[in-house]
């Protein structure tokens, strides 16, 4: 109860409980942001109940006043000068975006000692131990589980309820965009220009889809997720990010031919006999005997695997207004209750300092797809250099040339499809360079990770 009178004197004002609401301020009016406000009206006296004192939206702040607004967003609430409502409230919570503005109002906020509540994976993943070090400093929260995956409650479960196990390895769909164009591309035939258009006329899109189909949305939570399970500071520089914007219809036609699914994952792992973290997002091959074959749509899912817990799953909605209104108020109520009772959530964990190697060191299997002349030796040849790497074949399938997919089968042309045994992501890099420059090869068709065996 100590930290509650302080934050009383500090402010000027009695600490907040049965006497005095706890004074909310929300950054941002946009999907997320509206929705927000529309459960802090519509589910004050729940709320209210949940926290030990009424929840008070003290300011809304955009960038524009003159913008239309639903009529749920009071607009006596909003205000243009961010900085001054951040030093008034209790609980601040950061739904705009980017890198600043929200750093610099964020830190005011905690200097100032309200806590955080913040859905910007983006300033997490670049510079999120500058703000944990700012909220421990100043004895406050700083919660996010807005952050990764949207209404799914993972960010807790791995900071939380997993801090007495030992994680060994996270591995999800974190980007609802991606999921839906390959499920489009695999359910429909419709190629990645015409399914991203179709995410768009959705909503599931934005009009600039870039962080999306280039992985930098997923590496971000990959980079948080990495962060929490591993106790140890992995920023998103340190994510080897690969989109699906280099993806075929003819590979999601293989895929399925093959019994996998093509998803866009997000991967955090141990590795290495230094016990070391490799942190990767890229295109895979899933099979579809393992549940994250199965997430559909706009759906996310994280698979966590640990020592003792074995394996877990957490689903849902990884994007939307309501969904991630719902993980943010989760965060307010926390936040509030302990402005109201005392107490503080979980601090940064870094202690472990584990080594964050680059995905060459990463241990994973290759389905390499390979147009090669169509006679007598060339798969001895192609074999040859495998084994040259080190690299174990565990499957060859041959078809005629265009005999999958998209296109005219040719007679003089074959296509093979090797699936490897699991080698470190250097040597299989390698080995595909060299067979890619054997004169039988007249064309390296695409080269896919395998996950999930």
């Amino acid at each position: 109860m100590t930290s509650t009178a302080d934050d009383g004197d500090r402010r000027g004002a009695p600490a907040p409980g049965a006497d005095r609401p706890v004074r909310v301020a929300v950054l941002g009016c946009g999907v997320v942001g509206t929705e927000v406000v529309r459960l802090l009206r519509t589910q004050a006296e729940d709320l209210a109940a949940r926290t030990g004192a009424r929840l008070e939206l003290v300011g809304v702040a955009v960038r524009s006043l003159e913008a239309e607004r639903d009529p749920v967003v009071d607009r006596d609430l909003l205000t243009t000068d961010a900085a001054t409502l951040v030093e008034e409230a209790d609980v601040v919570v950061e739904l705009m975006g980017g890198i600043e503005p929200a750093r610099g109002l964020l830190l005011r906020a905690i200097a100032s000692g309200a806590s955080v509540v913040t859905a910007n994976k983006a300033l997490l993943g670049t510079d999120g131990p500058t703000l944990y070090r700012a909220a421990d400093a100043a004895g406050v929260d700083l919660y996010f589980e807005a952050a990764v995956a949207g209404a799914i409650p993972i960010v807790r479960p791995v900071r939380e309820s997993l801090a007495g196990d030992r994680v060994t390895r996270v591995l999800g769909i974190v980007n609802g965009t991606t999921n839906y164009v390959l499920d489009q591309m695999a359910s429909t035939g419709l190629d990645l220009d015409e399914a991203v258009k179709h995410a768009q006329e959705l909503g599931y899109a934005e009009a600039d889809p870039t962080a999306d189909v280039e992985g930098h949305d997923a590496a971000a939570k990959a980079a948080i997720l990495a962060s929490l399970a591993f106790h140890t500071r992995v920023g998103i520089d340190d994510v080897h990010c690969e989109g699906i914007t280099g993806l075929t219809a003819e590979d999601v036609a293989w895929a399925n031919e093959t019994g996998h699914v093509l998803k866009l994952l997000a991967i955090a792992e141990r590795s290495g006999p230094d016990d070391g973290v490799v942190v990767r997002v890229h295109p895979a091959l899933v099979p579809l005997t393992h549940p994250l074959a199965s997430v559909r749509g706009a759906f996310n899912a994280v698979f966590v695997e640990a020592e003792a817990a074995g394996e877990l799953m957490f689903y849902g909605r990884g994007a939307g207004g309501a969904p991630t209104a719902s993980a943010v108020l989760g965060d307010l109520v926390t936040a509030a209750r302990h402005r109201v009772l005392g107490g503080k959530g979980p601090v940064e964990s870094s202690y472990a300092e584990l080594p964050v190697h680059p995905i060459a060191d990463a241990v994973t299997r290759y389905q390499v797809h390979l147009r090669v002349a169509d006679r007598s030796g060339v798969l001895a040849q192609v074999a040859q250099v495998f084994a040259g790497h080190d690299v174990s074949i565990e499957t060859v399938r041959q078809a005629r040339a265009g005999a999958v997919g998209a296109g005219t089968a040719d007679a003089e042309q074959a296509e093979l499809l090797v699936v490897t045994h699991a080698a470190t992501d250097a040597a299989l890099a390698a080995t595909v360079r060299d067979v890619g420059e054997l004169p039988v090869v007249t064309h390296v068709l695409s080269v896919l990770r395998v996950e999930g065996v």
